[in-house]
């Protein structure tokens, strides 16, 4: 009975491991500052990035989440993940734009309605306001195990 429970806790602890590898919840370290865009002439919400967001840039990181399916955002190389599914999502306006990330992948994502895991190299977009504001480079889709 004990090698029993041994086995399961080790089990529910793998499981553990493989969800809290989500770097969702240092995503929303962000703030907004409303600025003048200069090319545009009116007023934009620009972010201001956390300490633990700005940890993340340059690097290689896991995230999972649901493909939305916008058009003019999808493309043989470019997808965008939510934390949340489609219908809670940040273009939904049911969450904020830290929930969001365009994804550059090096292999075509076909879209499914199912949770994905990506990786890639994470890098923040301070001052573009035509792209999203997290951006995922050379990415492909992984199993949750990676």
């Amino acid at each position: 009975m004990r090698e029993f429970l041994v086995i399961i806790s080790l089990f529910f602890c793998g499981i553990s491991f493989v969800f809290s590898q989500d770097n969702w919840d240092k995503l929303a370290d962000v703030k907004f500052e409303t600025k003048t865009d200069p090319d545009q002439g009116y007023q934009i919400d620009y972010p201001v990035f956390g300490d633990k967001v700005k940890a993340l840039n340059g690097k290689e990181i896991i995230l999972k989440g649901f493909i939305i399916p916008l058009d003019e955002m999808i493309s043989d190389d470019k997808i965008v993940l939510s934390s949340l599914p489609f219908n809670s999502c940040f273009f939904c306006g049911g969450a904020g734009p830290e929930t969001v990330i365009e994804v550059y992948t090096t292999e075509k994502i076909d879209f499914t309605n199912e949770l994905i895991f990506v990786k890639g190299v994470f890098s923040l977009n301070e001052s573009d306001p035509n792209q999203l504001m997290y951006l995922l480079k050379n990415s492909k889709q992984v199993s949750g195990k990676n």
